[in-house]
């Protein structure tokens, strides 16, 4: 099964939150998920966010950073480049679906990705995101 994962799942399965038991739970099977581009951007965003925001040190930062790194490089993320249409479709999801969903251009960058990807499930913990999905017609 592939599966597509935004951001806000990735962060929660390095970063201690709310969301982490539930994600470190349906990473036990080791599913093959994707891993683009997009995701490393966001992510230095988010850990730069938590720092910030007073969430973690910087010396936690660095620590997550070489976490994701280490899984990286041992091939726990199915690694990509972002699929050559995703702005395209994006952007279409943005006029069929925004104005009813409210999504923001990331929400719709990601459900482009995992469509483009063909991902048989898309997972988050973003509810807007979680809504264009489902409309998009992916699986939870």
């Amino acid at each position: 099964m592939t599966i597509y994962a935004d951001t806000s799942f990735v962060v929660s399965l390095y970063a201690t939150d709310q969301h982490s038991t539930e994600s470190r739970r349906r990473m036990v099977a080791s599913p093959l998920v994707w891993f683009t581009p997009l995701h490393c951007a966001e992510w230095a965003h988010a850990i730069a966010q938590h720092v910030f925001h007073g969430k973690i040190s910087a010396s936690g930062a660095h620590e997550l950073n070489r976490h994701l790194e280490r899984d990286r490089a041992a091939g726990l993320w199915v690694e990509v480049e972002m699929p050559e249409d995703v702005f395209d479709v994006g952007a279409d999801l943005a006029r069929r679906h925004g104005p009813r969903l409210g999504v923001r251009t990331l929400d719709s960058l990601h459900v482009a990705c995992a469509l483009q990807l063909n991902a048989e499930r898309f997972w988050t913990f973003d509810e807007r995101q979680a809504k264009l999905a489902k409309a998009a017609g992916l699986k939870g």
